[in-house]
């Protein structure tokens, strides 16, 4: 089963952990979480960037209502940070982001991964 598809967690909680996860990837370069957060949020992520290569009024707006602060980097600062990163990504067509496997977490033996910008 799927850890973020768990019963018992609400579709916001969902919803709020994929968005902090979207927005430390952007602010940070790569997070550490679990393999099943990864591939969701992965997801999210390309999607971010290549709505950031349009750089248009109506793609800021739809950045900024996914995106949230972190804690070293306000959201309009990782807006322009996507901005940059849509520059450095502008003739790429997707595949923003990797995922790579780390094992084993050994509390709760999940399998643990690095999402990271390529």
């Amino acid at each position: 089963m799927s850890y973020v598809n768990k019963p018992g967690k609400t579709s916001a909680w969902r919803q709020m952990v994929i968005r902090q996860q979207v927005s430390d990837v952007i602010a940070y370069g790569q997070i550490q979480t679990t393999f099943t957060k990864a591939k969701e949020t992965q997801k999210h992520v390309d999607r971010i960037i290549t709505l950031g290569k349009k750089n248009t009024l109506d793609a800021n707006r739809r950045i900024l209502a996914i995106v949230k602060d972190t804690k070293t980097v306000k959201r309009i600062d990782l807006v322009h940070k996507l901005h940059d990163l849509a520059k450095k990504y502008g003739s790429r067509k997707g595949g923003y982001t990797r995922v790579l496997r780390l094992g084993k977490r050994p509390g709760d033996n999940t399998e643990v991964a690095i999402l990271e910008l390529v």
